[in-house]
């Protein structure tokens, strides 16, 4: 299967710019993903489309300022630093953009007294970074920005609205943008009708910025991510699936975790005592916190995600072919269509899918 497969043109209006005012007022398209049906909604009607029993996952991790601009110390030259994951108390891996930022280069944070150097060149625009000092929170408050796609040129106004409503866990490159439509008005109205909620953490890293520059879909490697599912939240979702209640993943960083927790709970996890095979079998998943390295594409047998909750993504992008495994190619590239032909919003802060 080839990348050029889950490709589709997309006008350049079609993307939301900005948020918009209320947060669950978003457009709602519903996809049957076995028949392919296609109805169209507000958000808040989710409430109408779930059942008592039903789990909700959240992904619970929260978006760093993490996009720093800084100057060449010989050259003055300006570079721009994208985190992406912390591999110690100084040291990032990083995106790095400007002109010859090669191993050795030294770079300046004008008027905060600190300065950080390129200890390695890695694929691409990577780069491993070592601060001066620790990059705390309040530097990163300060001299941070919120790290918006590339393809959002507007001014986001108030940060917050690029976190979602229940962001805990600090160390995300991105937000999980499928869980920005939630108010803490909604969540709990939908806990009083019997919908359970669990949390997860994913931090987003790199793949959410890189392209997927190979022909054939299998040669692609898929960078891994933080993951953490705790006792408490399998418990939720296990007691979920008994009760015949189903498993909906609120975004393809949720549903990542769910089914790395799916592969884990049938393999065992090696830093758990083993669990006899009929306890594994009465459960969905196990808890754990490791990086994973799950690429879910067309072919994938699903072990724990019945219905989703997610945006419209990106042209060629592996969040496209998560879809494409849980919905089929041609109904979910259908249902894009009929997306664009009823003026929806897309990506980041555009309109939402629930695919069932």
């Amino acid at each position: 299967m080839n990348v050029s497969d889950f490709d589709y043109d997309l006008p350049s209006h079609f993307i939301a710019q900005t948020p918009l005012e209320e947060r669950d007022a978003s457009r709602l398209m519903r996809l049957d993903r076995r028949s392919g049906a296609v109805s169209h909604h507000v958000f808040t009607e989710i409430e109408e489309m779930l059942a008592p029993n039903d789990v909700l996952v959240l992904n619970n991790t929260r978006v760093i300022p993490a996009r720093l601009r800084a100057r060449k110390a010989k050259t003055g030259g300006a570079v721009e630093i994208l985190l992406l994951k912390q591999l110690n108390d100084r040291c990032w891996r990083a995106l790095v953009g400007g002109r010859n930022v090669r191993k050795g280069t030294r770079l300046e944070f004008a008027g905060y007294g600190f300065s950080c150097v390129i200890l390695e060149e890695l694929a691409g625009a990577q780069r491993v970074i070592e601060f001066s000092r620790a990059l705390d929170r309040q530097i990163l408050a300060e001299l941070g920005e919120m790290p918006l796609p590339p393809y959002i040129s507007a001014e986001l106004v108030n940060d917050e609205r690029y976190q979602t409503v229940y962001s805990k866990i600090e160390g995300s490159a991105a937000a999980p943008t499928a869980g920005l439509h939630f108010t803490p008005e909604l969540l709990l109205k939908l806990r009083q009708t019997g919908i359970k909620l669990a949390t997860c953490t994913l931090h987003i890293g790199l793949d959410t910025f890189q392209p997927v520059t190979v022909e054939s879909v299998c040669e692609h490697k898929i960078h891994s991510e933080y993951a953490r599912l705790d006792k408490e939240s399998a418990a939720v979702i296990n007691a979920g699936k008994r009760a015949g209640g189903r498993i909906i993943a609120v975004g393809t960083t949720s549903a990542r975790t769910l089914e790395t927790a799916g592969i884990l709970n049938r393999g065992g996890d090696p830093g758990d005592p083993p669990l006899k095979h009929e306890a594994r079998l009465r459960q969905a998943v196990t808890a754990f916190e490791a990086n994973t390295e799950l690429f879910i594409r067309p072919g994938y047998e699903w072990r724990v995600v019945d219905a989703m909750i997610t945006n419209f993504h990106l042209p060629r992008s592996t969040l496209l072919m998560m879809l494409s495994a849980f919905a089929g190619r041609e109904r979910l590239l259908n249902a894009y269509e009929m997306a664009k032909e009823s003026g929806y919003r897309f990506y980041s802060f555009g309109d939402a899918m629930f695919v069932c």
